[in-house]
């Protein structure tokens, strides 16, 4: 997926980092928590490395991918895949609030795709309530769809808004796939308030990539939420946005981000600490370093790399092309 703090492009640079501050070559007696998940793409790299990993993420679309890459230990049934390829569309969720054929007035899919991926959700709750397929199966099975779906979304990537007419990329017909699958020690996914999850776990490296900015996932990404519940919200406005108020994070406000994060490292049970956070974020430098440096040694790496942009740059105010990404490490004191 393309997602807003992606670190696919910056796995070396962090692997690196960690590598040179911990000195561990050999991660297969670590624990590795990843507790800003995202799509799992950090989780995802130390489980192959051996960790056991400890994921989470306040989003419930991202608690599913999470619990397929983190915790799924079996290939995935492909021909369950093929099955629910074959599936005829029907007229549920999706198709009624995010395509325009239904008179919703929201463009996110075109009419078939929104079919399609009613029938493939309906169908693997029913599966799964009728126990034809366990949690993994399941899991699995809606993991592939969050991230399948996305692919044709009728987006500038993220859903704050659809496009008026349905894109190249969209007008393709939706084709189920499995995520690949991540082979390593079994680990466990929350799905909790981060402030309150680090109370009750442990380990040796702590990894936190928190949103830098006022932008709300659960605003940004509600579609994939919903489909990822397939729970019949009420939806608001133009956009459709269900209802998010138990999913606003204080990360995302200069009010509240400081004492939130403060909190956080003064409650994390882990010798190691890396934050990711770029130049542009609602702490600024001083703020990270002073924080950090209250409950340990503390440093800091950095790298340039490409800004994430959703939609072409004469739409947005863009003062750069690229951004400053910051590794700020603390070797806790206990």
């Amino acid at each position: 997926m393309n997602y807003i703090g992606s670190k696919f492009s910056l796995l070396d640079f962090l692997q690196n980092t960690i590598d040179e501050v911990t000195g561990i070559t050999d991660y297969s007696a670590t624990v590795f928590a990843d507790l800003f998940a995202g799509t799992g793409v950090v989780g995802a790299t130390y489980r192959k490395k051996g960790c056991k990993v400890i994921s989470n993420d306040i989003q419930y679309y991202s608690f599913i991918i999470n619990k397929y890459l983190i915790e799924n230990e079996h290939s995935p049934d492909l021909s369950l895949f093929d099955y629910l390829n074959e599936l005829k569309g029907i007229e549920g969720f999706v198709y009624k609030n995010y395509c325009e054929g239904s008179g919703s007035g929201r463009n996110y899919f075109t009419n078939s795709n929104g079919k399609r991926c009613d029938a493939i959700r309906t169908e693997i709750e029913k599966l799964f309530i009728e126990k034809k397929i366990n949690e993994e199966t399941y899991y699995c099975c809606l993991a592939g769809l969050i991230n399948s779906i996305d692919k044709y979304a009728n987006t500038a990537s993220v859903y704050g808004a659809f496009l008026k007419h349905i894109k190249k990329s969209a007008q393709k017909d939706f084709i189920l796939e499995p995520i690949p699958e991540i082979k390593g020690t079994k680990g466990i996914v929350y799905n909790k308030d981060i402030n309150e999850l680090v109370k009750s776990i442990s380990g040796d490296i702590l990894y936190l990539d928190p949103p830098y900015n006022a932008r709300q996932y659960c605003t940004n990404y509600h579609v994939l939420e919903t489909i990822a519940k397939y729970d019949n919200p009420i939806l608001n406005g133009v956009t459709g946005l269900r209802d998010y108020k138990e999913q606003k994070s204080e990360y995302c406000s200069r009010r509240t981000v400081k004492q939130v994060f403060d909190d956080l490292i003064k409650n994390a049970d882990f010798k190691y600490v890396f934050l990711s956070y770029n130049n542009e974020g609602l702490m600024s430098f001083s703020d990270i370093q002073e924080i950090m440096s209250k409950y340990g040694y503390y440093k800091q790496f950095s790298q340039e790399y490409k800004r994430f942009k959703a939609d072409k740059d004469e739409n947005r105010n863009i003062a750069a092309n690229s951004t400053t990404e910051y590794l700020h490490c603390l070797i806790k004191e206990k």
